[in-house]
């Protein structure tokens, strides 16, 4: 099966976020907010740990940006475009679509949604936020729309995402308790927090997944 089919199967399926992550939705209180995941074949430049990752693609990118370090709430992490639901959006997935178009111009008219994967909460800053699947059909060129609200967009070769030597786990500090997450260190970023925690319940659930070391820490990038 190719990687479109297996993403369609699973927008069709979902995903038991509980069972994957062991986080419940938040209360109805939450504010509602989206994000885009958007793979695609996006160029000619092959991953460079193709070989780690037998299940993916050696062309399949997924469509990341790095948030502003002046930003209020998650500055200058990784994250997907996306953000807050505004009245004027139909749904969510318009939300998902147009922060995704306000954040690095992408042209919407060559995404084709697949579906939405179920909310997880973001307790920082009080949303729940719904990951929209979507599938880069005609891809266009993206950039840094606003400075003010991103610091860089790139593609992340899904099978430099998956290689173990790039997969590790952070340690949080907070409340006198330690929380643990997954990390990725791609393109000279490290992708933690929500957006890891949904990368790698996506890879797992696809099936794309290698075994890694789970004891090795990656450093959080204040």
């Amino acid at each position: 099966m190719d990687a479109l089919a297996q993403l369609r199967t699973l927008a069709a399926d979902g995903i038991d976020w509980r069972a994957a992550t062991g986080r419940l939705p938040a209360a109805d209180a939450s504010r509602p907010a989206a994000v885009l995941v958007l793979f695609g074949r996006l160029d000619d430049v092959p991953a460079e740990h193709a070989g780690d990752a037998p299940a993916v693609p050696a062309d399949l990118d997924v469509l990341l940006v790095r948030r502003a370090s002046t930003l209020r709430h998650h500055p200058g992490q990784v994250a997907f475009p996306g953000g807050r639901m505004d009245p004027t959006d139909d749904d969510l997935v318009a939300a998902a679509l147009r922060e995704a178009e306000e954040e690095t111009g992408l042209d919407t008219d060559g995404v084709e949604v697949l579906g939405t994967l179920g909310a997880l909460p973001l307790p920082v800053s009080d949303h729940l936020v719904t990951p929209v699947l979507g599938w880069w059909a005609r891809p266009t060129d993206v950039r840094v729309v606003d400075r003010g609200e991103s610091a860089q967009v790139f593609r992340a070769p899904v099978a430099d995402l998956v290689a173990p030597a790039n997969r590790g786990t952070t340690a949080l500090e907070r409340g006198g308790r330690t929380y643990r997450g997954p990390a990725f260190e791609v393109a000279g970023n490290v992708v933690w927090g929500f957006t890891a925690i949904v990368l790698s319940g996506i890879l797992d659930e696809l099936g794309w997944s290698v075994p890694w070391d789970r004891d090795r820490l990656v450093d959080i990038p204040w």
